[in-house]
């Protein structure tokens, strides 16, 4: 996250410059990332003519770390992974994608299956297919002008 400086990056220290060293130090871009970024993966959400498809990027956990379940038309996916030790000798300076745990939770429509929801975990995305229901499938279809 870039936050827009005002005068052009240079900085006023004529008022005083212990005030702007540490409005600098409050408002930095680690601060926001770690303390106001939420701390759940981004999700893609499409339909085709036959279902419905839901795409986490969740990297570095693993298919068993998944808990997906269905509360009538509430799809709740989640994931809880215990942090390991960080490797001695390795400082991060920024550290993004360490999802420890999230719980994403997403309205079906009427239109969906419930009986046909698929989960699949490739490459750090996780896919879910939900399929529509017979009747709800796009019909096409002529109509004739009288």
């Amino acid at each position: 996250m870039t936050l827009v400086k005002f005068a052009n990056g240079q900085k006023n220290h004529a008022v005083n410059p212990f005030f702007s060293d540490v409005f600098d130090s409050i408002l930095n871009e680690s601060f926001l990332s770690d303390k106001l970024a939420t701390r759940v993966p981004a999700v893609n959400i499409a339909e085709s003519e036959s279902e419905f498809h839901i795409e986490l990027a969740v990297p570095g956990l693993k298919k068993e770390d998944f808990k997906i379940s269905l509360d009538k038309n509430i799809l709740t996916v989640s994931a809880d992974k215990k942090v390991e030790n960080i490797e001695e000798g390795k400082k991060f300076s920024k550290r993004e994608y360490s999802y420890n745990s999230f719980t994403r939770s997403f309205t079906l429509p009427e239109t969906a299956d419930h009986t046909k929801i698929e989960a699949e975990y490739t490459d750090g995305i996780l896919k879910l297919k939900v399929a529509k229901r017979e009747e709800a499938k796009f019909q096409s279809r002529e109509i004739a002008v009288k």
